[in-house]
């Protein structure tokens, strides 16, 4: 497949990685150096790249314990940028005053300068650069119109010698982001059938769907998915409790993998560990359980042939 080739990387398994245990959030407490050492001694006999989503003192740390330890993972670095504009249209508030938003637009320009930083400090370490997260869709919450991050994707090329791409969900790329596409070195999307009311036999054939909708719009750009994955459970709000289980999560996780190894398509699964900060307080909150291992590091049934307590590595 041509972004083997195009980004001069080896083919290889990869999984988002976000750290934070239980009393821990971004802005908050952030994991130790043990901690992210435990956990990257997890995930490095099985995946190869990572991919973080923030300069945050979170992704500081996961690079230094890299560099330190002398794991041999190659790390897809993000900024994560906020709101420059309202989203009214987003359900869960996306409206913001424009004092705020012109605080965020300072804040953006100082991520986009982090990024910069870590991607020269660690230049064996990260592979790629991303300009941002989920920030056009329609539903976002930190709504960026496609021009500004067209100004932050040629600020990263300026900076930095990696690769340059934007995450973002399959739909806006096939029209909202045609200008951004010319911009990118090559194109992420995130795909999620169970988000969609997809049943579980319909699930790879839907990502499958996603995928091609984008890589045959573009046939002369690479296509990474940087997020596609199976919650384990839910509150009934978006996702149908009955549709989410372990055995779903091993299901389509198996069919996805199998399929991208097959057709060479680098894939980051979401995600590798629980997070409880995520999403609303009530526990059955599906964000908080897109981990393949628990909050406990424990790994759920699409793990357990590979990991147990007693394989993983203290």
């Amino acid at each position: 497949m041509k972004y083997t080739k195009e980004l001069q990387i080896e083919p290889g398994r990869a999984i988002c990685y976000s750290g934070f245990r239980e009393g821990q959030m971004p802005g908050g407490k952030v994991p130790t150096y043990e901690e992210i050492k435990e956990d990257l001694l997890i995930l490095h006999k099985h995946w190869k790249y990572l991919r973080l989503y923030d300069c945050d003192v979170h992704a500081e740390i996961v690079l230094d314990v890299i560099q330190k330890e002398n794991f041999d993972f190659k790390v897809m670095l993000g900024a994560y940028i906020v709101a420059e504009a309202n989203n009214y249209g987003c359900p869960w508030g996306g409206t913001y005053s424009e004092k705020q938003l012109e605080k965020n637009k300072i804040s953006n320009d100082t991520q986009i300068n982090k990024l910069i930083h870590l991607a020269n400090q660690y230049p064996d370490i990260i592979f790629s650069l991303s300009a941002g997260n989920e920030a056009c869709v329609d539903w976002t919450d930190h709504y960026v119109p496609v021009d500004n991050v067209i100004k932050y994707v040629r600020m990263i090329k300026n900076g930095a010698k990696q690769p340059v791409t934007f995450c973002e969900n399959y739909l806006p790329w096939l029209d909202k982001l045609k200008e951004l596409v010319e911009e990118v070195d090559f194109i992420s999307i995130h795909t999620y059938p169970v988000w969609e009311y997809k049943l579980i036999h319909e699930a790879l054939e839907y990502t499958k769907e996603n995928y091609y909708a984008v890589a045959d719009t573009y046939p002369n750009k690479p296509v990474v998915i940087t997020e596609a994955g199976w919650t384990t459970f839910s509150n009934g709000k978006g996702i149908c409790p009955s549709n989410v289980s372990e055995e779903h999560q091993q299901i389509y996780y198996n069919d996805l993998v199998d399929w991208c190894e097959e057709n060479d398509i680098l894939t980051f699964v979401f995600e590798a560990f629980d997070e409880p900060w995520k999403g609303s307080g009530e526990a059955l909150e599906p964000e908080k359980h897109w981990g393949l291992f628990k909050v406990d590091r424990t790994p759920k049934l699409v793990m357990r042939e590979y990991f147990s307590n007693q394989l993983v590595e203290k």
